[in-house]
């Protein structure tokens, strides 16, 4: 028997109220991981990097008994229905999830915050993850994010594109995939890892890190499959999967978050230019200012909100990788992205 997920429109997500709901989330999430206990048991397992394991389902590996785990990919793919008005983010962790998350949120609500510039925009007192919810959280809470009125509903997700829910591929709702150097993706990863690894079980080397990465055992790895099968869609569908790249996004902010404001059907006016609404938006989503916002407190007792601000830089793998592991990761690249268009425009490849 499947759990229903509630259908539910667009309206500005209320800050999560952990008395009540955080229980429900306890209790639903004991439900849906003791539903697939069997199933997770027939499945191919690798060490990882948060979790004591990783499981491989459906060609991607994927981590056990949280809130982002193959068991929640298993139970969306039973239960979540899209709305063709949805927007859908997609990445792979520690790609650029949390400032893409800021940007189409604010793009979005604009409208809401135009008269007092800011001043009581969620993004000021929030994480973005709470302002836009991955569709793997949403599943656990008995009351849904969006209300049943307007629309359209904001969702992330780091589920790889042929494991998504059958209901978003068939709704001609609109994806945007954010792709970043591996590279970085790999450095970022370690810190966010070990910062969230039971320390009981001692902190990862960047050696074994690397090995991992590179052999594709990452959550919701490998990198460059995820990469692929979004890359794929966005030229099968050009109309409805946006690719773009961290560095791009880096490079040329202000362009790259008007080419997005288009693409989601919200597209900055002639007007709102003039009066510097994009530049507004660029620096609300800024990493200075969502760090300084969110340097205390938790997103959920087990993840510190700044656990996801480090430096947000490109190229700061030069810091970590050696040059012979830097060459094996070109190769490995050079060999699972031929004859494809997917390049990082920066002078640090």
């Amino acid at each position: 028997m499947s759990m229903p997920i509630a259908s539910h429109a667009f309206s500005l997500p209320s800050l999560p109220k952990y008395s009540n709901e955080g229980n429900h989330e306890t209790a639903n999430m004991a439900l849906i991981f003791d539903r697939y206990k069997d199933r997770l048991a027939t499945l191919p397992k690798e060490k990882g990097w948060i979790t004591e394991n990783l499981y491989m389902y459906q060609g991607f590996w994927h981590q056990s008994s949280r809130r982002i785990s193959v068991e929640t990919v298993m139970a969306l793919q039973s239960t979540f229905k899209a709305h063709p008005t949805d927007i859908y983010l997609a990445t792979l962790p520690k790609s650029g999830t949390t400032w893409l998350k800021a940007l189409v949120f604010a793009l979005v609500n604009r409208n809401r915050y135009k008269d007092d510039r800011f001043s009581t925009h969620p993004l000021l007192v929030s994480s973005p993850h709470n302002c836009l919810p991955f569709i793997e959280t949403e599943i656990f809470r008995n009351t849904p994010t969006y209300v049943d009125s307007h629309s359209p509903r904001l969702f992330a997700t780091h589920i790889p594109y042929t494991s998504l829910p059958q209901s978003i591929l068939e709704s001609g709702c609109r994806l945007v995939y954010l792709c970043r150097n591996p590279k970085d993706v790999l450095v970022s990863m370690f810190h966010f890892a070990n910062k969230l690894r039971d320390k009981s079980r001692g902190l990862l080397t960047f050696e074994e890190t690397f090995e991992l990465f590179s052999k594709g055992i990452m959550p919701t790895g490998p990198y460059w499959d995820h990469v692929k099968g979004y890359h794929k869609a966005s030229l099968e569908h050009p109309g409805k999967v946006l690719f773009l790249t961290y560095e791009d996004m880096k490079i040329d902010t202000v362009n790259n978050v008007k080419r997005l404001a288009r693409y989601l059907g919200y597209p900055i006016t002639e007007e709102e230019e003039a009066e510097g609404a994009v530049e507004g938006i660029v620096k609300l989503c800024s990493f200075e200012n969502l760090s300084e916002v969110n340097k205390h407190g938790n997103l959920r007792e087990d993840i510190p909100n700044d656990a996801f601000f480090r430096e947000g830089k490109v190229g700061d793998w030069t810091n970590h990788l050696t040059d012979e592991m830097s060459s094996i990761l070109d190769e490995i690249t050079k060999e699972k992205f031929y004859g494809l268009d997917i390049t990082w425009n920066n002078p640090i490849c």
